[in-house]
Formats: C-alpha cells, structure tokens, sequence
C-alpha cells in the first residue's frame, strides 16, 4: 500500500452464502458501525448483490488518509468483525485500494481497475471545466441575491453530486477504451 495524504478508498468483496444474508446484513451494520468510530472515515457504501448481474456485496470505505486507513486495517475490532463473518461468507474477502481521484474511474460490473493517473487527471480537467462553465451559466442568475461565498458553495456542490453520481460514471464508460486500452470491456 502506498502512504500518501489523500483520501483512500478500500473496496472490499465478498459472496455471501445462501440463507445467511440476514445474518450477513446485521454483520455488515456493525462493522460499519465500528469502522466509523475510528479517526478518519469519511463514510460507508454498501452495494448488494444483482441476481444477474453481481453476485457479491461490495463494501467501500473511505478514510482521509493512509495513516487512518492503516489503523483501521490493523485493528482488533476489524480482526474480530471478519472472524464473525467467516461462517457467513464463501470465501476470504477481495480487497482494493485505490487513492484520490480514481475511484471516480471504476466501471460498473467490472473489476476494479484504476487507468494512469495522466489519463485520470486530463478526463477530470476537462469534465470540470465544461460542467463548471454550465453549471455557472444556470445556477449563478438563479442565486443572484445571495452572497458570492454561498453560491460557490451550491455550485460546488451540485457538481460534486453531478460528478460523482452521474457525469463521472458516463464518461469512464464513454471513454473506457481510451482510459484502460483497447482490450477493456465495457
């Protein structure tokens, strides 16, 4: 794992076994739970299984840096969480770290994979800059009576939503050959 002072995000997966999701689901508030305690996180996402389409939880935590993360991947109350968990789970979990921006680049149904950080830093440059420009044209005359502190506040915030929920996810597959090489399915 590499140390560096910005966020880190670790993507762990696992398959559940049949009849013990309940149990899993109950598991998987309390290792949340405990894992907020700890200096550091930033938050939680759980996504569940898609008969389908993925049969695994995934489980994205997010610390603000390497030194928080390490600490709480090196405890005792994660020791004990996983230890609950081995008769509900098929397998050891699979775990990913990725820093910063990446975890933007990640396609949905597929491997975790992060493209070069140039790649990553020329796509995010661009969207920003045409989403700043759009957002500032629509949002600025409606805000127009409040202070200039509070509108940039809105407005950065409306793109970070737009960024991550919607415009980020649409362009990594837009781009997909270009950022991970033409071998990369979508």
């Amino acid at each position: 794992m590499e140390q560096e002072d910005h966020i880190v995000t670790v993507v762990i997966s696992q398959i559940v076994k049949p009849g013990c999701e309940s149990a899993y689901e109950t598991w998987l508030k309390d290792i949340t739970s405990a894992c907020a305690s700890y200096a550091g996180h930033l938050g939680t996402n759980v996504i569940r299984p898609q008969p389908g389409v993925r049969p695994e939880y995934v489980i994205i935590f997010r610390f603000d840096g390497y030194e928080n993360l390490k600490v709480w991947m090196t405890s005792r109350d994660r020791e004990y969480w996983l230890n609950q968990a081995q008769n509900l789970v098929r397998s050891d979990p699979h775990i990913q770290q990725i820093n910063g921006l990446s975890a933007w680049f990640s396609l949905p149904g597929q491997p975790l994979k992060t493209p070069p950080r140039y790649k990553t830093a020329l796509l995010t440059w661009a969207v920003v800059s045409v989403l700043i420009n759009v957002l500032n044209r629509l949002l600025t005359p409606l805000l127009r009576n409040l202070p200039a502190v509070m509108i940039s506040l809105i407005i950065s915030a409306v793109m970070v939503a737009l960024l991550t929920y919607i415009v980020m996810p649409w362009v990594s597959r837009v781009f997909s050959s270009w950022l991970y090489g033409k071998s990369r399915g979508v």
